[in-house]
């Protein structure tokens, strides 16, 4: 079974978690659209690893990443999947939806998410319609990585409801502190009412300019307040311009500047991660 990451942004400021869900052979990441989320899944490709990403958000951010110009164009995306779920219709075979971009496949959003969040409010076991979309995947990757809203709603607890394990992804900002407890809560409601195989698999810090004080204060608070409890991860991402440039010209990260810090840095933690799942 692959396991399965899932990502979160946290706090006011929107920052980022990951999800994820745990198994024998997959996993799901989750990256920030700041952070170079394309990156991090070129980069466990280049560790050998088979990668899903499941653009789980409305706005098609990291669908825009992967370089669709027009996801309302797309004929079947993560949306169309939902409401067939939704809908009890039978899904089409994984080709028609399954996109790919320099071994990285994804499923694509579009807006049409945006009318499943209303509707999942109303469904009766609305919170495992996600899980029954990937689960006929899970025996074909090694991860799967679901890119989430910066909100925690119907579509985010779907999300939760089918990892096995989280990735907190923290810029060191006060506000985003704030979240991360809010977050911690509502994992912990998850995995005792929902999927009591959720845990946290550990905090990365990103966004991190080492030359400010806030940012080095920040980090030695999340590291006091979590060390012992939750696994602190060794890696953390840089603040850099060439993330920002890569974004806004539809490139992953590792394609438009391999040789930049941040990138450096999400390989590093591509290692690290594979290391800690073993």
């Amino acid at each position: 079974m692959p396991d399965l990451w899932l990502r979160e942004r946290l706090g006011t400021v929107h920052e980022e978690g990951r999800f994820g869900e745990g198994g024998n052979h997959g996993k799901d990441l989750y990256d920030s659209l700041y952070e170079g989320r394309v990156c991090q899944d070129s980069h466990y490709i280049k560790l050998g690893k088979k990668v899903l990403a499941v653009d789980f958000d409305s706005q098609a951010n990291l669908t825009t990443c992967f370089g669709v110009e027009d996801p309302a164009a797309v004929p079947v995306t993560i949306g169309h999947l939902m409401m067939a779920q939704i809908e009890d219709e039978e899904l089409p075979a994984a080709e028609e939806y399954i996109m790919s971009r320099n071994g990285v496949d994804f499923i694509p959003s579009s807006m049409v998410l945006s009318v499943v969040d209303a509707k999942l409010r109303l469904e009766m076991g609305a919170e495992k319609m996600l899980s029954g979309i990937l689960e006929s995947l899970r025996d074909r990757y090694d991860a799967i990585i679901i890119d989430t809203a910066p909100t925690l709603g119907a579509l985010n607890i779907n999300a939760l409801a089918a990892a096995d394990e989280v990735i907190i992804t923290v810029n060191p900002q006060l506000l985003a502190m704030m979240g991360l407890q809010d977050f911690l809560k509502t994992v912990k409601k998850i995995k005792s009412r929902i999927n009591d195989k959720l845990d946290v698999a550990g905090i990365l810090l990103t966004m991190c300019d080492a030359r400010t004080n806030l940012c080095k204060v920040i980090t030695e608070q999340v590291t006091d307040t979590f060390e012992g409890q939750i696994r602190i991860f060794d890696s953390k991402i840089p603040n850099t311009v060439k993330v920002g440039e890569s974004v806004y010209y539809s490139e992953p990260l590792l394609e438009y500047a391999p040789e930049c810090k941040a990138c450096e840095a999400y390989e590093n933690f591509a290692k690290e991660l594979i290391v800690y799942e073993g």
